[in-house]
């Protein structure tokens, strides 16, 4: 059995756990939780890094980190689930998968700067630049929404969302109905999306 070393609110873990279940491998996959902030958790072991997520496959090989994961578990259900083999589709599900990344970088450093960071040491200039990244990469998408599909770029998309609705309570729906709009028939169209969604707290 293999092992996903991930954390219940990490977007990035999310996008894994919907991939096994669209694929069909969940069934392969025992979900454990780590946490990054523990020195003793094992998963500074299993990846150098500390980060999440990792697979932990049967014969102890460690893959890292998410983009890598989910190109790995494509592979591994035959090719062609969440991921064009070639052509143009590839590169734009791998450019949409890159958009919804960046949006959930930018939304942990947010978190982190005012997790991490007493509040009169918060630098409102590096705030800023994070909260730049999203509106712009939320106004593009919000002009033109991706097709309702699952793959590895609108998993990523529906995944950033998420972080921002569990993080910052969905404070982007009032500006991007379109968006607000997909993600409704994202979630409608794969059930695995609310099945995976994170605690709120």
């Amino acid at each position: 059995m293999m092992i996903l070393r991930s954390s219940p609110a990490s977007p990035f873990g999310r996008k894994v756990k919907i991939a096994m279940h669209h694929l069909g491998l969940a069934d392969q996959i025992t979900v454990e939780k780590s946490d990054t902030t523990d020195p003793a958790d094992s998963i500074r072991s299993q990846n150098p890094l500390g980060k999440i997520p990792a697979l932990i496959l049967t014969d102890g090989t460690v893959i890292y980190d998410s983009p890598v994961i989910l190109e790995f578990l494509d592979a591994l259900a035959g090719g062609g689930g969440i991921l064009p083999r070639d052509g143009a589709d590839r590169w734009r599900v791998l450019t949409l998968h890159a958009l919804g990344d960046g949006i959930m970088d930018a939304a942990l450093l947010q978190v982190y700067e005012k997790r991490f960071r007493d509040e009169a040491t918060h630098n409102e200039r590096w705030l800023d630049l994070q909260a730049g990244k999203i509106t712009r990469g939320l106004t593009v998408l919000n002009a033109g929404p991706p097709e309702v599909a699952v793959n590895m770029g609108t998993i990523a998309i529906a995944c950033a969302l998420g972080y921002l609705d569990l993080r910052f309570e969905g404070a982007w729906r009032k500006q991007y109905p379109a968006l607000e709009a997909w993600l409704t028939g994202f979630a409608a169209a794969v059930p695995s999306f609310e099945k995976t969604a994170p605690p709120q707290s």
